[in-house]
């Protein structure tokens, strides 16, 4: 059996010096591609062929950045415990440590999803993702002083705190912390957004992978709103500069509360837009319309 790919035949000597050849050593032709420069990918449309020496490049230097935000999460990051009591109380942190991991490992994810459906390597494509490890490396450590704050206000102070607020204003401080938090968490929403909204702007995406790729830059949008609201209100409580205790304390925590319509928001949209991607049509090779 002819295992060759299918080849197009050129006139004369045309196929000379295209370094093309057969099995037999003899130059035929070159190899018949609909789209130069796309490959189809897993759910039939065509995705950018991908660069491997720059592709890889890319990816390292992100991974790598993200796993290095992740070591500044460690549970005790002073120092070693020295005794049991000591490897007890750096435990209580634990909590903290899994809720920050999940978030940092949600942006990793994403654009790593995004470099699977597209291998861009244009300038925006990597000014985007440099941004997004710049942001990432600022984020981690107003990302878990919020975090054990919050959880500490959950778990009625099991949890550690790692906020330490000024006697003079502590809901200032507090409002602050909450702002750099969702300026944070709302810029790497954003940058996954815009990733994925210039990736459908560019040729080659199509079917299944051009709505799924739509599918992600909404999800992401949605984030970067709910992180915007939050923002909002921290600017507002700061402002007020109510106190900590007494019937104000669920106004103060409300910036943080509003991410919690992310519980509900989240899975709603998901299960929306399978629906719909279950109707999608996406063309076969030989020019069909297929369901996906």
């Amino acid at each position: 059996m002819d295992n060759r790919a299918p080849t197009m035949d050129i006139p004369g000597g045309a196929a000379r010096g295209m370094g093309v050849v057969d099995q037999n050593g003899d130059q035929t032709g070159i190899p018949a591609h609909p789209h130069p420069g796309l490959v189809p990918d897993r759910n039939g449309g065509r995705r950018a062929e991908p660069a491997p020496s720059c592709q890889g490049r890319l990816d390292t230097f992100v991974d790598a950045a993200f796993a290095f935000s992740l070591t500044l999460l460690v549970i005790s990051y002073n120092q070693l415990p020295d005794s049991v009591a000591e490897l007890r109380e750096a435990l209580r942190r634990v909590p903290v440590f899994v809720v920050c991991f999940a978030l940092v490992g949600m942006f990793w994810n994403a654009h790593r999803l995004w470099r699977n459906r597209h291998a861009l390597e244009d300038g925006r494509s990597v000014l985007l993702s440099l941004a997004l490890v710049m942001v990432v490396l600022i984020y981690v450590y107003p990302l878990r002083m919020v975090m054990s704050s919050f959880l500490a206000l959950l778990t009625g102070g099991w949890v550690p705190s790692e906020l330490e607020l000024s006697a003079a204003s502590p809901g200032a401080d507090l409002q602050l912390a909450f702002l750099i938090y969702s300026l944070g968490f709302g810029l790497m929403a954003v940058l996954i957004w815009r990733l994925n909204v210039h990736a459908l702007r560019c040729a080659g995406v199509d079917g299944l992978e051009r709505y799924d790729t739509a599918s992600e830059a909404g999800a992401y949008a949605l984030m970067a709103c709910v992180a915007g609201v939050s923002a909002g209100l921290s600017v507002i409580l700061m402002v007020l500069d109510l106190p900590l205790r007494g019937g104000a304390a669920f106004l103060v925590a409300l910036p943080m509360w509003t991410y919690a319509g992310l519980g509900i928001a989240m899975p709603w949209y998901w299960a929306r837009r399978g629906r719909r991607r279950s109707g999608q049509a996406i063309p076969s090779d030989d020019g069909e319309p297929i369901t996906g």
